[in-house]
């Protein structure tokens, strides 16, 4: 994702902004960065040389070890002090601009276009909030990173919802429904990223962060002329592509509703403007409306209908219009005219999440999960349960439980990544194992992978499993995967229906001979029921496929494949997949407490495996 990468340019030209600037003095916390301590020191002693001094030569290499180094807490509390001084500094933003601009050229971070609009874009979110806020390092550090790496300024970081005073139901095994009972098909779109401009034959291979494009110009070799139908590398979806895949899927299957989870923008983050989302997302609002008339889709927003790309700012306490009015008024109007009830017109122009009834006895909550992503930097300015939604999210789910409703819950951003916040992620997963009797199902996109999360209750030697996270493919092919789409089977509208998932089926094509035929052919990638061999998908089912995934090789090869979408570019060796089988187990972020065990059980097998291959 073009995400990191855009961070590591701002940071760049921020090191070298304090370097070529006047004095500055070296602040005590940095002598509690034990990773940067040499770097740091090295830079700040090298500004005592003065203005005369051609430093920029002497520290390019430094600098670029210096940050891309691993990107984490320390790479974090070093960034933010570096903004810090060239604030103090007094400089203008356009100055800071310019300068920024400049080295980032210089230095051949991105070409001239790509360093021109990244810096304008980002320095509109970063500068304010560095300048208005007054907050160390270790304060704004640690509410992305959590309490391991510094203390948050926010005295309420570690705040709780609250939850009524009613007893959790008795949680009941789950009974299989009859095999002639309703069922109902629901298709899951996410992570589309459908480019206007793309084009075949165009330099695939053009060093930006998104390439295939008329600008980009043709490349001087065949391989690297972008394919009709779609390219591996740094390229989003055709618009062709997409209609092609909404024609088969009209063709072949009805659904009685859809799930869209968000991320509809291209990745050219730094040419994008206001009016720039706002066309993508009433394109593909329009587009879905035509290929499925009389579907319903329920929507969410994705961290890429933001502008800039992360932002999503809270409204302020001051009177004024809320700053990310522009976006979510349009979503309203769109979304309501086109799927959703008018009842919810006021909840989504507040805050992009809402509910609503999808069948008698069956509710959808939509959850605006940029509110937990660690890169929306507004949220170092206040994190405690923005806008209130999961403090929602407990009421609406208790108002479900009381009236016998089952909830699905969608959204763009997984729980259990480390893009979301660790305080939400905790308090999400206190509520899901609260109402895991209302629970039946929870979908997102974000990560462009095929996997899962699976929500546990108990230490980690006791464990059950509550609930589970669908992660869905992405449609885009970007970043060398094939395009997919997906499918559920529901236990149907019926008195009584437990409304669980049943089944799940994802589609895609092979890109490399689609672009050879010309022509797409989408097929079933996978059945979770018969490629998992798995007797249901209840959350305990998938909790133990990741147990026999443990010391089935054979199986894990094939989860390893649907991951990266029947298209993995590398081979997974023990330690990918003790990462994978972790991540798996893992619903709440940078907390992987379930894993404990697993990396002897893992080490045992191969050892054993070993033992057993020298006596054949």
């Amino acid at each position: 994702m073009i995400l990191q990468s855009s961070t590591k340019l701002l940071l760049y030209f921020i090191v070298f902004v304090v370097v070529l600037s006047a004095g500055s003095r070296r602040p005590a916390h940095v002598e509690a960065l034990p990773m940067w301590n040499r770097e740091i020191h090295d830079l700040l002693d090298l500004l005592k040389l003065g203005p005369e001094e051609d430093v920029t030569s002497r520290l390019a290499g430094d600098v670029i070890k210096f940050m891309t180094a691993d990107w984490d807490c320390d790479a974090c509390k070093v960034g933010v002090w570096l903004l810090q001084e060239i604030v103090k500094l007094n400089k203008s933003g356009d100055d800071i601009i310019k300068l920024a601009t400049e080295v980032c050229i210089t230095l051949k971070l991105e070409d001239e276009r790509v360093c021109a609009g990244a810096v304008k874009a980002y320095s509109e979110i970063y500068l304010p909030l560095i300048r208005d806020y007054v907050v160390t390092p270790d304060e704004i550090c640690g509410i992305f990173f959590g309490l391991t790496c510094g203390s948050p300024f926010d005295p309420f970081v570690e705040w709780s919802v609250k939850f009524p005073d009613v007893q959790k139901p008795l949680v009941r095994p789950p009974v299989k429904p009859d095999a002639t009972s309703p069922q109902s098909k629901v298709l899951h779109l996410t992570d589309v990223h459908m480019d206007l401009d793309y084009a075949p034959g165009m330099n695939a291979d053009c060093g930006e962060p998104l390439c295939c494009r008329k600008d980009d110009g043709k490349p001087n070799i065949t391989a690297d002329m972008a394919g009709f139908w779609g390219d591996y590398r740094y390229c989003d979806l055709p618009l062709w592509t997409l209609q092609d895949m909404l024609k088969h899927i009209n063709k072949t299957d009805k659904f009685d509703y859809i799930l869209w989870t968000g991320d509809v923008p291209a990745h050219d983050v730094w040419k994008q403007s206001r009016q720039n989302q706002l066309l993508y997302t009433d394109k593909i609002t329009d587009i879905l409306t035509q290929a499925f008339p009389n579907t319903p889709v329920y929507p969410t927003l994705g961290n890429h209908e933001g502008y800039p790309v992360n932002s999503f700012p809270l409204p302020s306490k001051s009177a004024g219009p809320h700053p990310n009015q522009w976006l979510y008024s349009d979503i309203a109007r769109t979304w309501t005219k086109s799927w959703l009830p008018n009842d919810v017109k006021d909840m989504i122009t507040r805050g992009a999440f809402y509910t609503t009834v999808i069948h008698p006895g069956l509710r959808i909550i939509s959850l605006n999960t940029n509110y937990c992503h660690r890169m929306n930097w507004w949220l170092f300015v206040n994190s405690t349960d923005p806008l209130g939604m999961l403090q929602w999210l407990v009421n609406t789910l208790q108002q479900a439980e009381d009236s016998s409703e089952k909830v699905q819950i969608i959204g763009h951003i997984p729980p259990g990544e480390n893009d979301c916040l660790p305080v939400w992620s905790k308090n999400f997963r206190l509520i899901v194992n609260r109402y895991e009797s209302t629970i039946v199902g929870q979908f997102y996109g974000h990560t462009h992978n095929d996997h899962f999360e699976v929500f546990y209750d108990g230490p980690p030697e006791s464990k059950r499993a509550t609930n589970v996270a669908y992660i869905a493919p992405a449609v885009t092919p970007y970043k060398f995967m094939n395009s997919a789409y997906r499918v559920y089977h529901v236990d149907g509208d019926y008195v009584n229906s437990s409304r669980q998932i049943l089944e799940m089926k994802t589609y895609f094509f092979n890109l490399t001979e689609a672009n050879i035929s010309n022509k797409p052919a989408w097929a079933l990638e996978y059945s979770a029921l018969e490629g998992y061999k798995m007797e249901s998908l209840y959350p305990a089912d998938w909790d133990d496929l990741v147990n026999r995934m443990e010391t089935d090789e054979t199986l894990f090869g094939k989860f390893y494949k649907h991951f990266f979408k029947m298209h993995p570019t590398t081979v997974c060796d023990l330690s990918c997949k003790s990462e994978h089988l972790c991540a798996l187990r893992t619903a709440q972020s940078y907390q992987p407490i379930y894993c404990q065990q697993q990396t002897n059980q893992t080490h045992q097998h191969v050892f054993k495996s070993i033992f057993q291959m020298s006596n054949c």
